[in-house]
């Protein structure tokens, strides 16, 4: 697996879990979890077209 790719995984992955539990109870700095979410969007989808060409 790539590692922008795992990055990418990871980064979405811990961004959902952060907003999850920022809805069940409220805590300071839970909007950077959004901002995790759109990172990783990011990095996966920069990495969705490496793989095509290879």
């Amino acid at each position: 697996m790539h590692w922008l790719r795992a990055a990418g995984v990871a980064a979405t992955v811990v961004g959902v879990a952060g907003y999850v539990a920022g809805v069940v109870t409220p805590y300071p700095g839970r909007a950077f979890s959004v901002t995790a979410v759109i990172v990783g969007i990011t990095l996966l989808s920069i990495t969705a077209g490496a793989e095509v060409g290879t």
